[in-house]
């Protein structure tokens, strides 16, 4: 796709719900689903074992709404799916200003907002931008017999990582001091598309016993391939090595539950 990465607003700030935004694209995909394509979005896309966030997208100066249902990102550009409610525009042509507006309860779901954590990946996620090292790349989080790790692309040079290391353990459970309680469980696909709010994401094969999270009264979420031993009650962290290599810097930690 020849177009421009799209830029993530919820980098700036994660519990942002609406946004202004420039449509680049709007065309019918493979699979028969309307997908838009914006230079910007609010909205967070599936990946990390997490549904991505759901919501509206206003066309300015008219009545036309855009239901989004489904966001994904290839080669960072995000691609939002839906369906028009009630009538849909003719054309559309790009440069078209828009208003965004997620879903509070899918985002606070989505983003453990209400001071609950989802996994000790997502807790590292969220912290690594407060101390200078940037995001985790969607899907590196792994457990291995010598612990478990995270890694995300840029480097840090060597210098910094004790520094860095230091300050990411703070982050980390400052955080937990005000964390949730969260249930695990393995259940049929059913089961799991009711807990989870009546569907699962595409990438869970219908017939399969998946993973599911459960946050207090909150709709359950698909963990993908997160491990139970790392969605318990999270008491502690201690981030125990950084090592860069080959353009990945990975941080290994335990954790107290």
């Amino acid at each position: 796709m020849d177009y421009p990465p799209t830029k993530l607003d919820y980098h700036v700030d994660m519990f942002k719900l609406q946004s202004q935004a420039t449509i680049l694209s709007l065309f019918k995909a493979e699979d028969g689903r309307i997908a838009l394509i914006l230079d910007s979005t609010v909205f967070h896309p599936q990946g990390g074992g997490q549904p991505s966030d759901t919501g509206l997208i206003e066309f300015a100066g008219s009545d036309f709404k855009f239901s989004v249902q489904d966001v994904r990102s290839k080669d960072g550009i995000v691609l939002h799916y839906g369906v028009f409610e009630g009538s849909a525009p003719e054309d559309v042509e790009k440069g078209q200003q828009v208003h965004l507006l997620v879903d509070e309860p899918r985002r606070i779901l989505n983003s453990r907002q209400d001071k609950k954590l989802h996994s000790a990946g997502h807790l590292l996620d969220l912290c690594m931008q407060k101390v200078g090292l940037g995001h985790l790349e969607p899907g590196k989080g792994y457990h291995f017999p010598d612990g478990p790790f995270v890694e995300y692309k840029g480097v840090v040079a060597q210098a910094e990582l004790l520094v860095k290391q230091k300050e990411l353990e703070v982050e980390a459970n400052e955080m937990i001091s005000k964390g949730g309680k969260v249930y695990a469980a393995i259940v049929p696909y059913e089961e799991a598309s009711v807990l989870c709010g009546g569907s699962l994401p595409d990438y869970i094969p219908k017939g399969s016993t998946p993973r599911v999270l459960r946050l207090g009264e909150n709709p359950g979420c698909p963990c993908g391939g997160t491990h139970v031993s790392d969605i318990s009650d999270i008491i502690s962290m201690k981030i125990t090595q950084m090592r860069t290599k080959k353009g990945m810097t990975k941080v290994f930690y335990t954790i107290a539950s």
